[in-house]
């Protein structure tokens, strides 16, 4: 049984999986704030990036499609700083980024879904004036969960 327990360990079994898995271990960590969103396009998004088989026509039409929903969520945010709109933003991003191909992004596609995915909790926290001393914790025990349990599986 796999135990991670910070983002050094987190960073380094990451960093450990080759391409297909990373992509799929990504849309996990965005399944789990994707209801922060609710462009249609992500879950479609996030259903392709989290198929180990999806090819790379179907991964090239998605990710056009995750680029098209940050820009829009983006857009939405305005200049009054949404916060829950914000959220949909990061979501956003963080399902871009599971179909970011591999070498774009420096520490790799799975990092990034991670970090877009704990922002757009962190705003979501923000936006419903939950307090917390770390607002990303939560989410962070979660991606270790969830990295943990791939691992095992």
């Amino acid at each position: 049984m796999t135990v991670i327990s910070n983002d050094t360990e987190f960073r380094q079994a990451l960093e450990g999986l080759d391409v297909t898995r990373q992509r799929v271990v990504a849309a996990h960590f965005v399944e789990h704030v994707l209801p922060l969103n609710n462009d249609e396009r992500l879950a479609l998004v996030t259903r392709t990036a989290a198929n180990s088989d999806a090819t790379e026509s179907e991964l090239v039409a998605v990710r056009d499609s995750a680029r098209a929903a940050t820009f829009d969520s983006h857009t939405r945010c305005g200049s009054e700083g949404d916060w829950s709109e914000q959220a949909g933003y990061f979501v956003a991003r963080a399902a871009a980024d599971a179909v970011t191909p591999a070498g774009q992004l420096p520490g790799g596609s799975a990092w990034h879904a991670a970090l877009g995915s704990r922002m757009a909790r962190t705003c979501e926290l923000i936006a419903r004036n939950a307090a917390a001393d770390n607002p990303a914790s939560e989410e962070i025990e979660v991606q270790y969960r969830i990295l943990s349990d791939f691992l095992d599986s």
